[in-house]
C-alpha cells in the first residue's frame, strides 16, 4: 500500500519491553506538530486528523491499551492524532495465547491483513489529497513475536509490506537482539528506513549500532538505515498523577521542538524524503527499463509507453504487488488520488511456471540464506557438497528417479539441462546403433522424434529437437533435426470429455488390424481417459501403434532417416499452448519405438546389446520442466503413463521459483555410456555454478514442502471433489487425476457459448476462447 499523500510506516520492536510504544507516541506526536506547522506556520491545533496511530492486536487492561497511551499523550495537537486497535484481548499475554483464551475463533492472519488494509483505505478516503498525513502502525512485542493465529509478526504482517521503523533494544544484550530483529526483517524482503533507540550510557548500545548500521549503509542490501537517538523516559512512578506528570513534560521535551535538530524531526524528515524517493523511482522505472533492458520473447517494437512496462514493488504468496499512477475519471478528467499506487496483481502463470509454494516463502528464503553462508559457490567436479548429494539421493530414491534412474546430472535451467538430456541419448543410442548407421547416416545427421507443438528451451540443441516454429525459424543456425507426430488431445468441450485430433494418425497404408475409430471420443471422466493401462487394449491404441509403426518403416526403411532419441514432453506440451495430450498416444509411441529395434539398428547387429531390463530401440527423453514435480497433481508423469523414461529433466518448481537450477536424471546404461578410461569419452558439459550449494539448498527444502503439503492432506479437498480418497489412504499406485478447479466447474465452463474448449489438471487451468469475429 502505498499514497502519495500518506505515508505509511510499520514499527517492529526489536524486543518486547524497548520502548516501542513510547516511540510511536513520540512519533505520532512530532508528526502531528509537523504538520500543524505545514498548514498554518506554526505549532497550533488543527481541526482534522493528519496522523494516524494503529494498533492491529494489543492484549492486556484496556485502560493501559497502547492506543490509548498514544492518545493521553498527544500533547496539544492531539486532536490532530486519530488513534485505533484492531483486536484488544484482555489478558496481558502474547496475542497467540490471549486470543487462544476467548470463546469465539482467533482471527486468521488473511482477516488481519484485510482488515489492517481496510482500515488504511479507509484513512486514505478520509484524507484530503493535498495533506502530507502519517499513519503508524504499532505491532506487538518483538518481531517473531506471535499473531493471534500463532504465525510470527514478520510473517502475518509481511503480504502488506509497509515501510518499516525498528526500535532498538538499549538493554544487556540489545544489540545482539537488535541485529538479529534487523537480518530477520531483511531476509523477508522489508524495508528498514529507520532506527530507534533509547540513548543508555553504561551498556552503549547505540553507540555500537550507530557504527554497524553506518557500515551496512555502504551496501545495496535494503534502503539506508537512518539511526536517531532519544533520551530515556523517566522510571514509572508509582503514584498516577505524577508519572503522567513526568511523561507529559518528557513528550514535550522529545516532540515539540521543530529547531531541526530534534533527532525525531531529523528522523520524521528521513522518512518524508525516503517516501518521496520511493514513488520517484517506481514512476521512473518504466522510462529507465525501456532504454536499457533487453526482455526474452519480447518485440521491443511493441513496447510503446510507460504504461506498457510492469513495475513489480514485491511479491508474496500468489501475488505481485504491481506499481501504477492513478486512473483518471473520465467524467471529470481527474485522477483517483485516494487510491494505492500499489495494488496486488495475481500471478496467473506462477511467473513462468516455476512458483509452487508462494513467492517470498521464507523457509525457502532461509535455505538459500544458510547454504549462501555455509558455502558461498564451491566447484563442483570429483567433490562433493551436502545439498547436492542431498537432493541428488533424494531425486533417486524417493523422487521422480526412483526405480529406474541412478545418477543425476545438474545444470542451471530447463533448456541446458535437455541439452544434457539430448547428448546423453545421442551417445548412447549410437554405441547400439552406430554401425547400422555407417555410410549412409554421417552421426551429426541424426535426429529426434517429436511431437508437433513440442518447445525443449532456447539453446541451439533444443531447438534444433524441435519442429520449426515461432521460437526457432528465424534464428539462423536453426536446423531441424527429426521428425515429430501430430498429436490427439484431450480437453472438455461443450460441457464432455473429449479426445480428438488429426485424421492422419490414424490413416494406415495396411489393412486397419481393429474395428472403425474416429474422432472424437467421448468420456464420462479424466480418470477414464488416464487410465492408460486399461485403454492400451482398446481399438484406438491398436491404430496409433499401427499408424506409428508405420510413419516409422517409412522414414527409416524408405527415406533413410536416423534418429537416436525420443523426446517428449509428457501429459501436456506447455509452451506450445498448454496441448494436453493423450496419454495413450504418449504411453503407445513410447512402446513402439522401445519395441522396433529391429528398425533403429537397420538389421545389424547391434554393437551393444540391450541389458534386461534396459533401453531397447531409443533412449526416451521425458521434459518434465514443466509438467513434473506436482505442477499437474502427481510427482512424476510416470505414476501416470505406467511407463519410465531413461532420461528425465527438471526444473522450474525444483527450486519453489527462487533459484535457475535443472536436474537431468539417467538410468544406469546412460551412465555407462560414457564411462571408460578415456577423458575424451566423458560427459564434457557443464558450467562454472554446476551444483551450486545454494540452489540445491532450496531444491532440497522445496522438495520437502511439497512432500509435506501432499502428505499432509492439504490437497485432500480438492481430491475429493474428483472422487480420490485422503493420500493417506491412496494404494500409491493407482493414477490419481485430480485439479484444484471442480469437475463441474471444468465442464460448465466449456459449456458457454465463447469458449471452444477447457482442461484442468493439477494447478493448471486452460481455456481456449472462439473468435467471434469468424474462425477460433
Amino acid at each position: 500500500m502505498l499514497y502519495h499523500h500518506l505515508r505509511i510506516h510499520q514499527i517492529f520492536g526489536a524486543n518486547t519491553n524497548v520502548g516501542k510504544t513510547v516511540i510511536t507516541t513520540a512519533l505520532c506526536r512530532a508528526a502531528a506538530n509537523k504538520s500543524a506547522v505545514k498548514a498554518t506556520g506554526k505549532a497550533t491545533d488543527i481541526a482534522t486528523p493528519t496522523v494516524f496511530y494503529l494498533k492491529p492486536v494489543s492484549t492486556g487492561p484496556r485502560d493501559e491499551a497502547d492506543d490509548i497511551h498514544a492518545r493521553r499523550f498527544g500533547g496539544p495537537m492531539k486532536d490532530a492524532i486519530a488513534t485505533r486497535c484492531l483486536y484488544q484481548f484482555d489478558e496481558p499475554i502474547s496475542p497467540h495465547l490471549a486470543a487462544a483464551l476467548r470463546a469465539h475463533k482467533a482471527p486468521t492472519d488473511i482477516e488481519l491483513i484485510k482488515k489492517i488494509s481496510g482500515y488504511i483505505e479507509g484513512v486514505a478516503k478520509t484524507v484530503p489529497s493535498h495533506t502530507n498525513a502519517s499513519l503508524f502502525m504499532e505491532t506487538a512485542g518483538g518481531v517473531h513475536s506471535p499473531a493471534p493465529s500463532g504465525t510470527t509478526q514478520a510473517e502475518a504482517y509481511r503480504p502488506l509490506r509497509l515501510p518499516t521503523i525498528l526500535i532498538g533494544d538499549s538493554n544487556l544484550g540489545g544489540i545482539s537482539s537488535t541485529i538479529s530483529a534487523y537480518e530477520s526483517l531483511i531476509l523477508r524482503g522489508y524495508d528498514v528506513e529507520s532506527l530507534l533507540i533509547f540513548k543508555e550510557d553504561y551498556y552503549r548500545n547505540w553507540e555500537y549500532l550507530t557504527k554497524w548500521f553506518a557500515d551496512r549503509n555502504r551496501g545495496t542490501v535494503g534502503t539506508k538505515v537512518h539511526v536517531s537517538i532519544l533520551e530515556r523516559p523517566p522510571a514509572r512512578h508509582s503514584d498516577p498523577t505524577h508519572d503522567h506528570q513526568m511523561m507529559e513534560g518528557y513528550y514535550a521535551t522529545v516532540c515539540d521542538s521543530t529547531t531541526g535538530s530534534n533527532p525525531l524531526e531529523a528522523s520524521l524528515e528521513h522518512l518524508e524524503s525516503r517516501h518521496e524517493a520511493r514513488i520517484r523511482n517506481l514512476e521512473s522505472m518504466p522510462r529507465r527499463t525501456m532504454e536499457h533492458i533487453w526482455w526474452p520473447f519480447v518485440q521491443h517494437g511493441m513496447v510503446k509507453d510507460d504504461k506498457d512496462v510492469t513495475v513489480m514493488d514485491s511479491a508474496h504468496n500468489d501475488f505481485f504487488s504491481v506499481f501504477s499512477t492513478p486512473l483518471k475519471d473520465t467524467t471529470t478528467n481527474t485522477r483517483h488520488e485516494h487510491s494505492s499506487l500499489i495494488k496486488p496483481s495475481f500471478d496467473g502463470s506462477a511467473s513462468w511456471w516455476t512458483q509452487c509454494v508462494g513467492h517470498a516463502n521464507s523457509s525457502v528464503t532461509l535455505a538459500a540464506a544458510y547454504a549462501a553462508g555455509r558455502y558461498g559457490h564451491v566447484i563442483f567436479p570429483t567433490a562433493t557438497q551436502e545439498p547436492a548429494l542431498t537432493l541428488a539421493e533424494t531425486l533417486l530414491k524417493d523422487g521422480p528417479g526412483r526405480g529406474w534412474a541412478e545418477r543425476v546430472f545438474f545444470s542451471d535451467n530447463g533448456s541446458t539441462g535437455m541439452e544434457v538430456a539430448l547428448k546423453m541419448a545421442l551417445r548412447a543410442s549410437n554405441l547400439r546403433h552406430g554401425a547400422g548407421r555407417a555410410g549412409s547416416v554421417p552421426k551429426n545427421e541424426v535426429g529426434v522424434i517429436g511431437l508437433k507443438g513440442s518447445y525443449h528451451g532456447d539453446t541451439i540443441g533444443t531447438m534444433d529437437a524441435c519442429e520449426g516454429g515461432v521460437y526457432n525459424t528465424v534464428v539462423d543456425w536453426y536446423r531441424g533435426r527429426g521428425f515429430w507426430f501430430d498429436v490427439p488431445t484431450v480437453s472438455f468441450q461443450n460441457g464432455y470429455i473429449r479426445i480428438s485430433g488429426p485424421d492422419t494418425l490414424l490413416t494406415t497404408s495396411k489393412p486397419r488390424k481393429t474395428g472403425p475409430v474416429g474422432w472424437p471420443e467421448e468420456f464420462s471422466s479424466l480418470a477414464e481417459v488416464y487410465d492408460v493401462e486399461r485403454r492400451l487394449h482398446s481399438p484406438l491404441a491398436k491404430a496409433y501403434s499401427q499408424n506409428i509403426r508405420e510413419t516409422l518403416e517409412r522414414l527409416i526403411l524408405e527415406q533413410r532417416l536416423a534418429f537416436g532419441a525420443l523426446v517428449i514432453e509428457p501429459l501436456v506440451m506447455g509452451a506450445g499452448g498448454m496441448l494436453f495430450v493423450d496419454p495413450l498416444f504418449h504411453r503407445v509411441l513410447i512402446d513402439v519405438v522401445r519395441s522396433s529395434e529391429d528398425l533403429f539398428s537397420h538389421g545389424t547387429k547391434l554393437q551393444k546389446s540391450a541389458p534386461r531390463g534396459e533401453w531397447k530401440g531409443l533412449p526416451v527423453i521425458f521434459d518434465e520442466v514443466f509438467a513434473g514435480l506436482y505442477r499437474l497433481g502427481t510427482l512424476t508423469s510416470s505414476t501416470i503413463l505406467k511407463t519410465h523414461p531413461d532420461i528425465s529433466v527438471h526444473a522450474k518448481t525444483l527450486t519453489g521459483g527462487l533459484l535457475p537450477l535443472s536436474v537431468t536424471l539417467a538410468s544406469k546404461s546412460i551412465f555407462e555410456a560414457f564411462k571408460s578410461n578415456e577423458k575424451v569419452d566423458a560427459l564434457l558439459h557443464g558450467h562454472s555454478y554446476t551444483a551450486h550449494p545454494v540452489g540445491c539448498s532450496v531444491a532440497n527444502e522445496a522438495l520437502n514442502m511439497m512432500e509435506r503439503m501432499r502428505s499432509s492432506g492439504e490437497w485432500d479437498v480438492a481430491r475429493g471433489r474428483w472422487g480420490l480418497p485422503p493420500v493417506a489412504k491412496g494404494d500409491g499406485t493407482t493414477p490419481e487425476i485430480w485439479s484444484f478447479w471442480t469437475p463441474s466447474f471444468a465442464r460448465e465452463l466449456s459449456d458457454l457459448p465463447i469458449v471452444e474448449e477447457v482442461m484442468t489438471l493439477g494447478t493448471v487451468l486452460t481455456f481456449r476462447l472462439q473468435d467471434l469475429s469468424g474462425g477460433q
